[in-house]
C-alpha cells in the first residue's frame, strides 16, 4: 500500500529540487517534515507542501498510519521551458530559460 502525490508545472529548475529530494528520500515523513521546514532553499517550500499532501492522502485515503510513514520514492522529472529574450548589447538577444518540474512523492507504511 502506497501514498501518492504530485506537482506539475512548478516554477523551479529541477536541479534545485534534486538537492533537497536528496535530504528526505528514506526518511521518515516526520523527520522529512522537519528537515524541509528547516531547509533554506527555495524548493523546500514546494516539497513540504507536496508531502503534506501526501500525508493526507495515506491518512485520509488509505488509512494508513501516520507515525509509520516513510519517504519511499521521490523523484523530479523536468517539465516545459519558459523561453524569454533578454535585450543585449549592440541590438543582440540573449535566451533566458524558466525551468519548470514535476515532482513526485510515495509514501508507504515501514515493516515492524
Amino acid at each position: 500500500m502506497e501514498a501518492r502525490a504530485t506537482v506539475k508545472y512548478a516554477r523551479i529548475s529541477p536541479r534545485k529540487v534534486k538537492i533537497v529530494l536528496d535530504l528526505i528520500r528514506n526518511q521518515p515523513a516526520e523527520k522529512a517534515m522537519a528537515i524541509l521546514r528547516f531547509t533554506p532553499k527555495a524548493a523546500s517550500e514546494y516539497l513540504e507542501k507536496l508531502l503534506a499532501s501526501a500525508m493526507a492522502n495515506a491518512e485520509n485515503n488509505h488509512n494508513m498510519d501516520v507515525s509509520k510513514l516513510y519517504v519511499a520514492e521521490c523523484a523530479v522529472a523536468p517539465g516545459p521551458i519558459l523561453k524569454r529574450i533578454r535585450p543585449k548589447d549592440h541590438g543582440r538577444a540573449h535566451r533566458i530559460n524558466k525551468r519548470t518540474s514535476h515532482m513526485t512523492l510515495v509514501l508507504r507504511e515501514r515493516e515492524d
